[in-house]
């Protein structure tokens, strides 16, 4: 039977985790979107590998429109990877602390994230290559800047995950097929879900993310 998840607070983090059925599980970090919080990915989470350590942060700053989002709020445009790295370096602390709190031996975690939270993931894996074993871009979009550090090779041997659907009018579909494009051109295996939705995961592509973040995990 799989642990429930509970909200903490954790330094100056407000969390949703759920901790692995046995001791020494692999970490899996899930960021929400814009006007998300921590309770937004779990609609994810019901069917995944019972061996992960899952931790779900509230993005560091209130959104004006309610909610939270990763970026300083600004008007207008799509994030950047520049305004993108304070929250980028703001993870790594949290997953270094996480890590020595829990004896997490590996430094190198799994991650999804859906919109602008799979800008974050995105952006965070192109810094962090090394930290980054699996990588599901949900409804997302790479960011602005992504073309100059996602060099060939950066991604050799790596298997990426993306899922999008053609009638999402908030990030359009074409944002995904550029963002298979960066990850291919980097040197990703990359696994590709489009389906007819608007901004959501299909039942589809919930299935085949599943499948792809329990490879090689124990339920």
């Amino acid at each position: 039977m799989k642990p429930e998840s509970e909200p903490i607070s954790f330094m100056d983090w407000t969390l949703r985790v759920r901790p692995p059925a046995d001791a020494g599980g692999r970490l899996l970090l899930m960021l929400h979107g814009w006007q998300g919080d921590e309770n937004s990915m779990w609609i994810f989470a019901r069917n995944l590998p019972a061996d992960y350590w899952i931790v779900a942060p509230r993005a560091l700053h209130v959104a004006p429109e309610g909610g939270y989002t990763w970026r300083t709020p600004v008007s207008g445009g799509w994030p950047t990877l520049e305004t993108l790295m304070p929250a980028v370096d703001a993870l790594v602390d949290l997953l270094d602390a996480w890590a020595r709190e829990h004896d997490i031996a590996d430094p190198a975690m799994d991650m999804i994230g859906f919109s602008q939270g799979a800008a974050l993931s995105f952006a965070f894996a192109l810094l962090h290559p090394e930290r980054v074993r699996k990588l599901g871009i949900l409804a997302g979009f790479a960011p602005e800047g992504a073309d100059a550090i996602a060099v060939p090779g950066k991604f050799t041997g790596k298997h990426f995950f993306v899922a999008h659907g053609s009638k999402d009018q908030i990030v359009p579909v074409e944002q995904a097929q550029r963002s298979v494009r960066l990850l291919e051109s980097a040197g990703a295996r990359v696994s590709f879900c489009q389906s007819e939705v608007g901004h959501k995961l299909s039942l589809d592509c919930l299935k085949s993310l599943e499948d792809y973040l329990g490879e090689g995990n124990h339920r």
